[in-house]
């Protein structure tokens, strides 16, 4: 880039379209042109470069601003990944004009630093003229400066997109610009601003009152916590403390100032404490308020703070519980139904951790809030989810699995999200409906998520909190309703930080996460073991207790995955035989064993008469009545015949499986040697 030759003749021009012919440029423009002459003394002819702040003096600035720099950057990187150009930088400057961060390619970096467009320079109109970034904070609103609208005419090579971001008190925080070498004002690269600094703004205002009550509101249900919702914080006397543009504009105030440290009750015909505990007892779903003059329908969701105390949701609960109508419909159900909840209680074949993840993923799936399921490969994270989603609310639907791992990148986009037809070289004449589109009413479970692209994190992050879907080359949306629940055997979270995946989508996915036990740390795989063989054939056949031993000391490095492929050839090999040592695999006996259980006195070796050891500890405490009965029930008939289980399991009519799997279930348990524990 170089000076102009007439750099006054420049100046002369523009100040006579602004003074005479003002519509050929926007007001905005005008305005800055103005004041860069007048207020600030600037002459295009005698252009200076940008100042630029010292090591020092940047690190203390930045870290200043260092909650806007966190809340910025992964959208910054998003929108850049969405306007695809390299030759663009996406930009962050703080209050005074100062480049704070910047996102763009290492070739367009280096072109537009050599002009002073770098991190730690100043970019206010006083030291740069008219340019996106400084313009848009001195107007307070969003701005578009094409080439030849720059004042200085080194900058006429670039086009500039900005938005002003405000704070919590209506004060600009900073502003987000994105400069080009584009000869065209690009329209969607204004509603993609746009859209990232109203992320931004919410972000920013969730992370500086994390420790308040927060409302989150909308005319439409749907738009409940999305980007387009309002958003207050209000203290525990119910004073509204912030509010996003979108709610000040959707409660009808023309700025920040007529609604901050005013009562929630002039807002919403109801207190902080009865929205909160409806809130509650809706198990967080929107609820349903008015106006304070009743004349506006709003839906919210109100939620205390993480760190609120168990003691003070009782009393928020309590009074509104005390003073509900006896007529009241009654708090939605959190709990799988028990005819559901058989479904997926067998999963934890008297595993204790297993047993526990369980009784959380069954609750937490009657309201659609999303889960991760975790586990090392082979643990049964498919099988899992799709457990889980015969209990949701969204059982009718169908389940639409997804596995992130094994589409090729190229493919994955159009696999989610699908395609109209002629979207792209070999799309199907028809279309296609995406995965996302296929599991509207159901399940829509992404395994192996981890391995998801960045630019396709974006996407999906707005699907779920838009609840709608665009299709490859469509110019609509689609409405979907989904239960997502995503898998890996990664730790997100230390993806996040290495910045291989999103932190927002990571905190969107993560509504609970569930953590699948590896096989070799289960309490007692006997159960498991006995359940595989019994889904295998119609007869399954017993195994020796060398057989069994061997099965249960193996340490298992590919879990159930591995365990269900070898009793299959051990199955085919015993021919209807009990399987013994020779029908597994050598690596059974010679590979790595399981971690040794904990010592105990053994019971006497039993003769063929002899009776099985009673311990007189057994552990029982957690067994209701019912239980109880039926263990000393199925503790009689083993007596009766001498502890011969397939004799028992012939009295009762069951398999010798079931019957194992019910004195498990009893606390009755075999031990490694073939005697019985009770």
């Amino acid at each position: 880039m170089s000076l102009v030759a007439d750099s006054s003749s420049h100046v002369r021009d523009v100040l006579d379209v602004v003074n005479h012919h003002p519509h050929s440029m926007s007001e905005s423009v005008a305005l800055s042109w103005t004041r860069c002459v007048n207020e600030f003394r600037l002459d295009p002819g005698r252009f200076v470069m940008p100042p630029v702040l010292t090591d020092y003096e940047l690190t203390a600035r930045r870290e200043a601003v260092g909650d806007l720099i966190a809340c910025a950057k992964l959208e910054m990187t998003t929108l850049y990944q969405q306007l695809a150009d390299p030759e663009l930088a996406v930009v962050l400057v703080d209050a005074d004009g100062l480049i704070v961060h910047q996102v763009s390619s290492v070739p367009f970096a280096q072109a537009i630093g050599a002009d002073g467009l770098r991190v730690g320079a100043l970019w206010s109109e006083r030291e740069a003229g008219t340019n996106g970034m400084g313009t848009c904070i001195a107007e307070r609103d969003c701005i578009a400066v094409r080439q030849h609208e720059h004042f200085f005419p080194r900058y006429t090579s670039l086009t500039c997109t900005a938005a002003p971001i405000f704070d919590e008190r209506g004060e600009i925080a900073g502003a987000l610009d994105v400069t080009s070498r584009s000869k065209l004002l690009q329209q969607h690269s204004l509603v993609l601003v746009g859209m990232s600094r109203q992320m931004i703004e919410n972000r920013l205002m969730s992370a500086r009152f994390r420790d308040v009550n927060i409302i989150q509101f909308h005319s439409r249900p749907e738009f409940v916590g999305t980007l387009h919702g309002g958003t207050l914080a209000v203290n525990d006397d119910g004073v509204v403390l912030a509010a996003n543009r979108s709610a000040v504009f959707q409660l009808g105030h023309r700025s920040l100032d007529e609604l901050r440290g005013k009562p929630i009750n002039e807002a919403f015909n109801a207190s902080i404490e009865d929205m909160i505990a409806r809130s509650i007892r809706g198990s967080f779903h929107p609820i349903t308020v008015y106006s304070a003059n009743g004349t506006n329908r709003f839906f919210l969701i109100a939620q205390t703070p993480q760190k609120t105390s168990a003691a003070r949701t009782a009393r928020i609960i309590a009074p509104q519980a005390a003073a509900a109508p006896a007529t009241r419909r009654p708090a939605r159900e959190t709990a799988a139904p028990a005819g559901r909840l058989d479904k997926i209680s067998h999963l934890e074949f008297g595993d204790p951790r297993m047993a526990s993840q369980i009784q959380l993923a069954a609750r937490v799936i009657q309201r659609k809030i999303p889960i991760i399921v975790r586990g090392q490969t082979g643990t049964g994270k498919d099988v899992f989810a799709q457990a889980l989603h015969s209990i949701s609310p969204l059982a009718n639907g169908p389940f639409v699995p997804v596995n992130c791992a094994s589409l090729p990148e190229s493919l994955i986009e159009s696999e989610l999200f699908g395609y109209r037809a002629g979207a792209f070289t070999g799309a199907q004449r028809e279309g296609r409906r995406g995965k996302i589109v296929q599991a509207n009413g159901g399940t829509l479970f992404l395994d192996e998520i981890g391995d998801m692209p960045l630019a396709l994190q974006a996407r999906l992050l707005r699907v779920i909190e838009s609840h709608e879907v665009s299709p490859l080359g469509a110019e609509t949306t689609v409405k979907v309703d989904f239960q997502l629940i995503s898998a890996s055997h990664r730790n997100l979270l230390e993806l996040v930080q290495t910045g291989q995946f999103r932190e927002d989508l990571y905190y969107r996915l993560k509504g609970i996460e569930i953590n699948l036990p590896p096989l070799a740390e289960r309490a007692d795989k006997l159960p498991l073991i006995l359940h595989l063989l019994e889904r295998e054939t119609e007869d399954p056949p017993e195994l020796t207790v060398e057989a069994r031993r061997a099965l249960l000391e193996y340490a298992w490095p590919g879990n159930i995955r591995q365990l269900r492929h070898i009793l299959q050839m051990a199955i085919a090999l015993s021919d209807g035989q009990p399987i013994q040592c020779a029908h597994l695999p050598p690596e059974l006996m010679q590979g790595p064993r399981a971690a040794a259980p904990e010592a105990k006195a053994p019971p006497p070796a039993p003769g063929p008469e002899a009776l099985p050891h009673l311990a007189e500890d057994a552990d029982i405490t957690g067994l209701n009545a019912i239980q109880l009965n039926e263990r000393e029930t199925v503790l009689a008939m083993l007596d009766e015949h001498r502890w011969n289980v397939s004799n028992v399991a012939k009295a009762l009519g069951i398999s010798r499986n079931t019957l194992y799997r019910k004195m498990h279930r009893l606390h009755i348990r075999l031990s490694h040697d073939g005697t019985f524990d009770a």
